[in-house]
């Protein structure tokens, strides 16, 4: 049995690391409420723009922006969405096994699957793997978000009409509950436009387009996969916030367990140290006496 001294020492030990992770708990939780509204801030303008583009797609055909070019698949590129900092459960590790399924199962047909990472986790995991890395670059914020997703669009897009992928696909947790985050893998390019609700008729044919149709999806479609990696990017800040608050929760709590095992622990060695004290001294005294 370990000594009292070092018992108590462990004792500290534990305590200190619960006030650690409660700490940290604390902060996630603050930090996931901003999140959540930058979140729900871009959510309808995501929408919207989603919507614009499926409509005036429909009006001006698939074949009126390159971005919406259908080409047999060969060169696949996947943005990977992880992040710099660690602790917050299997947030990371379910993102990079994704991306391993994905490319051993859908993307099997592929001469060549490479990957533009994000975050410093994502690319610890494929360095070691020896995976074919185009860029990485550290994992988006709630500040930087929207510039790492403008730089990674302008790359990707560079990629796709420069014929040197044929698919974009990006990879990232979807926040939908403080203790809930899906691992989502989301074609970006090229751009399939959604279908709209409008029924065939009520296509927009009636309406005049200034200064024409072409010359709008020409600005909007780069913008549309701009904004796609931005709502992405967001997604995941707010997933690992909620991630590492339910990990540090869970932490807090399997110390608190711990402390109590161990101040039990403490207690039983304790009383067997004075038990054997008196026994000595009731020993002595009885010898005495003899």
């Amino acid at each position: 049995m370990p000594s009292l001294k070092a018992i108590r020492n462990r004792i500290t030990s534990v305590k200190n690391t619960r006030k650690i992770t409660s700490a940290m708990k604390l902060v996630s939780t603050a930090k996931l409420r901003r999140a959540q509204e930058s979140l729900i801030a871009a959510r309808p303008y995501t929408a919207a723009i989603s919507n614009v583009v499926s409509e005036l797609s429909a009006v001006a055909g698939t074949d009126s922006h390159p971005l919406f070019e259908e080409r047999p698949l060969q060169k696949a590129a996947i943005v990977v969405v992880t992040s710099d900092r660690g602790q917050a459960g299997a947030f990371n590790t379910n993102v990079v096994k994704a991306v391993e399924r994905y490319a051993a199962n859908e993307l099997s047909g592929a001469t060549e699957v490479s990957l533009r990472i994000l975050g410093r986790k994502g690319q610890q995991y494929f360095a070691r793997r020896r995976a074919t890395i185009t860029s990485t670059d550290p994992g988006a914020t709630g500040a930087t978000a929207l510039e790492t997703a403008r730089e990674t669009a302008t790359r990707v897009v560079d990629d796709f009409l420069n014929k040197k992928v044929d698919r974009v696909y990006v990879v990232y947790n979807e926040f939908r509950s403080a203790i809930s985050q899906v691992v989502r893998v989301k074609q970006i390019l090229p751009v399939v436009p959604e279908k709209s609700d409008k029924p065939a008729d009520d296509s927009g044919l009636d309406m005049t387009y200034e200064p024409s149709k072409e010359l709008l999806l020409e600005k909007l479609v780069p913008l549309f996969v701009q904004i796609q990696l931005y709502r992405a990017a967001l997604e995941s800040v707010a997933a690992e916030f909620a991630a590492r608050m339910t990990a540090m929760e869970a932490a807090t709590k399997n110390a608190g367990e711990m402390i109590a095992k161990l101040t039990l622990t403490y207690n039983r060695a304790r009383q067997a140290s004075i038990t054997k004290e008196l026994l000595e001294i009731i020993g002595g005294a009885e010898a005495l006496k003899g």
